[in-house]
């Protein structure tokens, strides 16, 4: 399978064959990150007009919205990776915030399948010594291709080499295109690696494809899409106790900034500063109880104590049915009951 087409290519024979082989994890957790005498990872915040922090010039770039940091983005991130070892710099991830479809169309953007926070620990995690987020402005978004090329990314972050996406858009209306990308960076004698897509089930991972799978409910694609499982966060909050008098106490979530499988009951695990604990999670109305109102209601196995404006981080493996009504409370009962042990035989061995 062909990993990757270079422009300029950085690489022989022997070490892209190693890298198809899977060796691009022993590749990153080598020695010689040590050896560069780089500050630690970190994380950057830059604005249009500012100075860009000393960290983040000068390296091997990849950019991009990285939403969900799906195995696509993190093959970005290794090639980037790879290519800063070769030249013994630092590989620069740049993403941005807000999304630009937040300030270009607000009201059709699709939630978010990562927070700008999550994202950037993701990206640090799969190869990039610093992640800069770039702050989103009109400014920047008037910006045509060239003067995008040239003002931000040779002007401010003096990249050396750049590391994009088959699909690569930049400048005002993502007026540029990959072939316009080559131009410039052939003209400014700056070296370009376009990296193919990733392909599962016959079809390109993109982020609208994660999302899509998650809106489906069908957390395990997502899982396989991500390259991890799904998680979303949220604060716990008071709920009418119904599970509690059921013998199923939840915790109820708000406050989530990230998009919401869809309805139904889910396999996962819930984490939080009291610990991590198998959950059976429920997405969805309440319809035994004539309930409309769409809720996160997440029962922690095995735990007992007050959760009540605490924080939780909630991972999603598998759906285990869909929300339907029930026709007496006790019937209500022997179903979560049953969800409960798929939850446990599901997370045992």
């Amino acid at each position: 399978m062909k990993v990757r087409k270079s422009c300029y290519p950085l690489a022989n024979a022997a070490r892209l064959a190693e890298e198809m082989n899977g060796a691009e994890s022993k590749v990153l957790q080598a020695a010689d990150r040590t050896l560069l005498s780089f500050q630690a990872m970190a994380i950057f915040q830059y604005s249009l007009n500012r100075q860009v922090p000393e960290e983040c010039r000068g390296g091997v770039l990849t950019l991009g919205n990285f939403d969900g940091v799906h195995q696509g983005h993190q093959a970005l991130l290794r090639e980037t990776a790879l290519q800063a070892r070769e030249l013994g710099i630092r590989a620069i991830a740049v993403t941005f915030d807000p999304h630009p479809w937040q300030i270009l169309r607000p009201n059709l953007f699709p939630p978010l399948i990562t927070t700008v926070e999550d994202r950037a620990q993701i990206m640090l995690k799969s190869g990039a010594d610093h992640v800069l987020i770039l702050r989103t402005s009109q400014e920047m978004l008037d910006l045509d291709a060239q003067e995008f090329f040239d003002r931000i990314l040779l002007h401010d972050l003096e990249v050396r080499a750049l590391v994009e996406g088959f699909n690569f858009g930049f400048g005002r209306n993502r007026e540029g295109t990959t072939d316009r990308l080559r131009q410039f960076c052939r003209e400014a004698n700056r070296p370009l690696t376009l990296v193919n897509p990733k392909v599962v089930q016959g079809d390109t991972v993109s982020s609208s494809r994660v999302r899509r799978e998650l809106l489906a409910g069908r957390v395990a694609l997502a899982k396989e899409l991500l390259g991890r499982p799904y998680c979303l966060k949220g604060t716990v909050v008071v709920g009418q106790r119904r599970g509690a008098q059921l013998g199923f106490p939840t915790a109820n979530l708000e406050q989530v900034q990230t998009v919401l499988p869809g309805n139904g009951v889910y396999a996962g695990e819930a984490e939080g500063e009291m610990g991590r604990f198998r959950a059976a999670i429920n997405i969805g109305p309440n319809p035994t109880f004539g309930e409309s109102a769409r809720k996160i209601e997440v029962h922690l196995l095995d735990y007992q104590g007050d959760l009540y404006g605490k924080r939780l981080t909630v991972t999603f493996h598998t759906k285990l049915r869909e929300t339907r009504p029930f026709a007496s409370v006790e019937e209500l009962i022997q179903q979560i009951r049953s969800d409960v042990a798929d939850v446990k035989r599901g997370t045992e061995g």
